[in-house]
């Protein structure tokens, strides 16, 4: 409410995202109240939260156009490739800086390379902002469409890897004895 009353009425020219009003709203009242508190909250809204959540995913990636994915080619591998290099040298570069232990410097980066819902959301922004410019919407749907398939598979086996190797969960033991 307060977001439509902002766009409505005091500004001009520029359009407030309403999910990530939400987000934040969300950071500030999960610091406002008592850890126990907030526990007894998400435990009675993890079955809404479920729901939304799902329903925000499909709302976001419904517009893509998935025909697009095969066209996307070298702007898709420049993407996963920049994207991965940024998060795994950014997160190294920040861990070393905050003095983090080496586990953390060494694989965090890894385990931040899956993505799909931060990236539809911003897919969605970037294409309604050039919503006249049609050649460069399909670029982008169809790099972020292909980006998010790839990585599905990909970066998460990564991200699992990364876990392992940082000592964060074990491998999983054969049950073949």
């Amino acid at each position: 409410m307060t977001g439509w009353l902002f766009n409505t009425f005091l500004l001009t020219g520029i359009v407030l995202n309403y999910m990530l009003m939400g987000v934040s709203f969300s950071a500030v009242f999960a610091n406002l109240v008592t850890p126990e508190r907030l526990e007894e909250i998400s435990g009675y809204f993890a079955p809404i939260l479920g729901i939304s959540l799902m329903a925000a995913i499909v709302d976001l990636g419904a517009p893509l156009n998935y025909h697009l994915i095969l066209g996307a080619g070298v702007y898709t591998f420049i993407y996963i490739l920049a994207r991965a290099f940024g998060k795994y040298f950014g997160a190294m570069s920040g861990a070393r800086l905050m003095h983090m232990p080496d586990t953390v410097r060494k694989y965090l980066g890894l385990t931040l390379l899956p993505h799909s819902g931060v990236s539809l959301v911003f897919t969605g922004i970037i294409c309604a902002t050039l919503a006249t410019q049609t050649q460069l919407v399909e670029i982008v749907q169809g790099t972020i469409a292909a980006a998010a398939v790839i990585n599905e598979f990909i970066a998460v086996i990564a991200a699992k890897k990364g876990f392992e190797l940082a000592g964060e969960i074990q491998k999983t033991q054969r049950k073949s004895e």
